[in-house]
């Protein structure tokens, strides 16, 4: 679990990167360039953590894109304290950002492996998300409901209505929509049954299965 000068400068690199693609929110660029991702990563792709790209992990699953990670987090606008639902755990790095900027974070993962895995992993970093659960992303937790802000981390073919439904009115969702290649898209809350869309281009990510534990 080594974090040596070179991963941090190679990390001071990647927030270089990010910021050219247009991420322009400070904290979130700030969490990029604190956040260990190399050890999030089979250690034979170390070398490659800090280039801007997607890399397979366990469980047929993979570590997003840090421009994507860096987009969606900037999208949610977390507020210190705000209740965040993360779908797909993955291997934790998205759910240390969060935890990074300050959000109490509710999150499922529905791969058993990955599940416990990340979820010893990421009390051994020092991140410490509110509740994290294995099952069923499309479902939500909503035990913990209303949420203020909801992110997805799977490419769903659309958006689960449970999901709509756990979302705080002023909340927001980011959720990549599509099959083979997704639209992000940010969903506001405006009333129990108004929402507004916005779509901000293509993603690529694994899909959200449905009912799949």
């Amino acid at each position: 679990m080594k974090d040596t000068y070179r991963h941090q400068g190679k990390r001071q690199q990647l927030v270089r990167t990010v910021k050219k693609k247009g991420i322009t929110d400070e904290k979130v660029l700030a969490a990029i360039g604190k956040i260990p991702r190399h050890l999030f990563m089979d250690s034979s792709f170390e070398d490659h953590a800090y280039q801007d790209k997607a890399f397979p992990i366990a469980a047929d699953q993979t570590i997003s894109q840090p421009y994507t990670v860096a987009f969606q987090s900037q999208l949610l606008e977390i507020k210190k304290g705000d209740k965040v639902l993360e779908v797909g755990t993955g291997s934790g790095y998205q759910t240390a950002v969060l935890c990074d900027l300050g959000a109490k974070v509710y999150s499922i993962e529905r791969q058993r492996e990955l599940y416990k895995k990340t979820k010893s992993f990421l009390s051994k970093l020092g991140y410490r998300p509110k509740y994290l659960s294995f099952g069923d992303g499309y479902k939500g937790i909503p035990e913990y409901a209303p949420y203020d802000k909801i992110i997805v981390t799977a490419g769903a073919p659309e958006v689960p209505k449970d999901l709509l439904s756990q979302l705080k009115v002023g909340g927001r969702l980011v959720i990549p929509v599509g099959v083979e290649v997704q639209t992000m898209t940010l969903f506001v809350r405006k009333s129990a049954k108004e929402f507004d869309k916005k779509e901000f281009g293509a993603f690529r990510f694994v899909p959200l299965l449905e009912d799949k534990n």
